[in-house]
Order: structure tokens, then C-alpha cells, then sequence
């Protein structure tokens, strides 16, 4: 299976969503990186067919899902950050209801609904009212919805936000399992989320795919970037002017500071440090623009 995506460009009134946007997507688990306007869910959305570029095409397996939708919702599974829900109906209900929208059913139905609420770990609530969910149990239904009709393409923005650590955990090894078959599109502001699962990692900024890579191999890009220095807390903003500042805290009556830099002009006192994903993420965003 194999998502082609040429020159896609997305305008609205007063801006611009998409420019001239193109990638390949093939099996596996492609994670969306990029700042909040970047066009992350711009993105997600067309290719959900929810919203129509101005520009561009998007081929499933050679066919053009801009002009024929139903080629590709059939077989896809879609969470998307706004996901609503009903608060009186409880989750078997609300999943029942959304299998039906999907036209989803048959047997094996029940069945597939309870596997799906245990997998989000919701078998206990299963007969709670929605509205009486916190919002991590919320999106939990959502991940079971978008589940419903074994999706091929399974495209999930934010899924991650009110879920806690351990559920986190869970969705990801969630993920892990569907991806030897389907093309699973993931978009999180929690790189680590991304790190763990992606095959590949795609950074937008401005509308733009700025880069696209393994994370091992935007990490590699990194070698003699990241440093870390100590400095006085008086010189902290002029050091700001002049390096990308990843982190800092104070360390006794000092700054202790993390930051990219050429390794000619690391600065006195600088320390190579092992680079990670979340260092290359702030690279690539903040040296374009």
C-alpha cells in the first residue's frame, strides 16, 4: 500500500494551510512533527478526504482519492483532534452508533467492540455514560472508533493529549501491532511519543515538509551540534542572542545550559553532548523558516 502526495497546497481566506506539499507514505508508522499552524491537521484532514485541497493530488495505490473519497474512507480509521462524542450514550452504545455510520456490522460486531474496548482499557466503564468520562477515558473511545471498521489507513491527530503515562504506553504498543499492515499516520507535540513508535518522522513548518527521516538518522545530522555549557546567570540573554538555547536550570549559583551550535563556535567551556530526537526537531524548525 503506498499514499503519494504531489504538490498539495491548501488556501484559505486569510492563509495558507498547505504549499506545495509533497511525500511518500508506505507501511508502517509515519510520525508528523511541527509547531501549532504548521498544517499538521490541514494535512490529516485532506487526506481523510474531511477537506479538499486547492492544489495538488493524493494517489492511493495509483488512484486519485481527491477525485474518488470513498476509494479511501473505506478502509480508513480517523481520530481528529476535535473528536466529539455523545454524553448520554455509554461506549458500547456510542461504538455501536459509529460502527452503523460506517456501515460496519454483521456477527462479529459485539464481539470486535469488546476486543476494541479492552485494548483502551475501557471494559470496566463500558457501560458509564460518556459525559461522565475524564478526558483521557473521552479520547480512549475515540482510538476504539477510529479501530472500528480495521482500518488499512489509520490516521490519529493528538491521540496522545489527557491519556497518562501508562495509557500512553498502551497506545503505543496499540499502534505497534497495526502498523505491519497499514499505514498509520500519527501527529503528537510529545516527541518521545513519536520517537518511540515512527518508522519515519516527517517536520512541517509554515505548511512545508521541511524534512523527512528515521529518527536514527535525524539524530545523526546532530553529531557535533548539541553542547552544554555553564554560565553565570547574568549572561544568560546574551547568550540567548547568540545560541538556539534547548534547556537550562540553574545548577547551585549557576546556569547549566543545553544548545545547538557549529563546533567552531561552541564557545569556551563547551561540552559535546549526545544529541536526541527533541534537539533535531528544534533544529530543523528554528533554522527554517
Amino acid at each position: 500500500m503506498r499514499l503519494e502526495i504531489k504538490q498539495l497546497t491548501k488556501q484559505y481566506k486569510n492563509k495558507t494551510g498547505l504549499v506545495d506539499f509533497s511525500i511518500t507514505i508506505e507501511k508502517g508508522i509515519l510520525g508528523l512533527l511541527g509547531p501549532n499552524g504548521a498544517g499538521k491537521s490541514t494535512l490529516m484532514k485532506i487526506i481523510a478526504t474531511i477537506s479538499r485541497p486547492t492544489q495538488g493530488t493524493i494517489l492511493l495505490d495509483g488512484e486519485d482519492i481527491v477525485k474518488n473519497p470513498n476509494s479511501i474512507r473505506k478502509i480508513l480509521g480517523f481520530l481528529p483532534q476535535d473528536f466529539g462524542v455523545y454524553p448520554n450514550l455509554n461506549a458500547y452504545e456510542f461504538l455501536t452508533y459509529m460502527a452503523a455510520l460506517k456501515g460496519v456490522g454483521g456477527s462479529g460486531l459485539h464481539k470486535r467492540i469488546e476486543l476494541l474496548l479492552e485494548g483502551v482499557n475501557l471494559t470496566a466503564d463500558a457501560k458509564q455514560p460518556i459525559g461522565s468520562y475524564s478526558g483521557g477515558m473521552k479520547q480512549r473511545v475515540g482510538i476504539a472508533q477510529a479501530l472500528l471498521n480495521d482500518p488499512k489507513i489509520l490516521i490519529f491527530d493528538e491521540p496522545t493529549v489527557g491519556l497518562d503515562p501508562e495509557e500512553r504506553v498502551r497506545f503505543r504498543q496499540l499502534l505497534s501491532e497495526m502498523a505491519s499492515d497499514a499505514i498509520v499516520i500519527l501527529s503528537s507535540h510529545i516527541v518521545s511519543d513519536i520517537e518511540t513508535v515512527a518508522d519515519e518522522i516527517a517536520i512541517m513548518k509554515n505548511g512545508r515538509l521541511i524534512e523527512k527521516d528515521t529518527s536514527s538518522e535525524m539524530i545523526k545530522k546532530m553529531e557535533n551540534k548539541v553542547f552544554e555549557t555553564i554560565i553565570p546567570p547574568a549572561e544568560l540573554d546574551l547568550f540567548r542572542s547568540k545560541y538556539l538555547v534547548i534547556d537550562n536550570h540553574k545548577q547551585q549559583e549557576n546556569m547549566h545550559l543545553r544548545y545547538i551550535s557549529n563546533l567552531n563556535d561552541a564557545g569556551e567551556g563547551a561540552k559535546s553532548v549526545t544529541a536526541g530526537l527533541e534537539d533535531a526537531y528544534l533544529f530543523f524548525t528554528k533554522n527554517q523558516h
